[in-house]
């Protein structure tokens, strides 16, 4: 069985300490932690306040990390947005490291204009890869590359390219983001565990709304509760981070309705992985 965690951002507006208080409460096993998180980001990233948080809850550790991704474009055609972009992803992991994190979650990057990416887009992609390949093996750090959603200037947005990628970087895993494949179709899902179910770390969990947008819960979804099934019946033993957008509902959830919501969510999640 892996190990069940929550992203903060679920609980975006409140403090670090809340976050990990209230996930605590729900009963979740962990907790994958944002980088950009904003009482932690917009304060210049204490990282003392997060390692306390840690040392507060034994509980939850490991924790995971998701490194900077809003704004961030690894592949962009703008050197600066580039250069900072994997500068980011890079501290994260070196963050990941001082901090005790199991893994580190990073995006591949996109084609700045909405075309089909272009071979200067796989050259800056390798260029941000080998920099991401360096801080991993410095640190011992495990880095997981996640999925992205079918558009068209997307990179790692089909089985067939992040298996690519990941017979070339052997040193690499992916997290599977659930939500961005059944985007696609279900046929994409089951390439996704056909091809890479051996080098998946994480899995991003949601389900899909009336809108064809992910983040939405799973209890009560047939269909991510099957893509969760055929995650267990072919032995999949990996972190399964549920990825809940809050301003999916009607009104503000407060912190008490959140954990009850995340305990509907972790006991689907127990029945399907017991």
């Amino acid at each position: 069985m892996g190990r069940f965690a929550v992203s903060t951002m679920f609980f975006h507006e409140y403090p670090c300490d809340q976050i990990f208080d209230y996930i605590a409460e729900s009963g979740f096993d962990s907790l994958e932690f944002w980088v950009e998180t904003p009482h932690f980001w917009v304060r210049g990233c204490p990282e003392d306040e997060l390692s306390d948080c840690i040392a507060s809850h034994p509980e939850l550790s490991p924790i995971t990390v998701h490194a900077p991704s809003l704004d961030m474009n690894p592949c962009s055609i703008n050197p600066r947005v580039a250069a900072i972009s994997v500068e980011y992803a890079i501290e994260a992991i070196r963050m990941a490291e001082r901090i005790g994190a199991a893994l580190v979650t990073v995006h591949p990057g996109r084609r700045t204009a909405k075309r089909e990416p272009s071979a200067p887009d796989y050259t800056r992609f390798e260029a941000y890869v080998a920099g991401l390949r360096e801080a991993a093996e410095e640190t011992g750090v495990k880095v997981a590359i996640e999925n992205m959603e079918p558009r068209i200037n997307t990179l790692l947005a089909t089985a067939e390219d992040t298996a690519e990628v990941l017979e070339r970087e052997p040193w690499l895993w992916l997290t599977f983001d659930m939500g961005h494949a059944m985007m696609n179709s279900p046929t994409e899902v089951g390439r996704f565990l056909d091809l890479c179910i051996e080098r998946m770390a994480n899995v991003h969990v949601s389900a899909l709304g009336v809108n064809g947008r992910p983040h939405h819960p799973i209890h009560d979804d047939p269909a991510a509760l099957r893509v969760l099934s055929d995650l267990a019946e072919r032995g999949y033993g990996g972190w399964l981070t549920l990825e809940v957008d809050d301003m999916i509902f009607p009104g503000a959830l407060s912190a008490e309705e959140k954990i009850v919501l995340l305990s509907r969510e972790l006991a689907a999640l127990r029945e399907v992985f017991s």
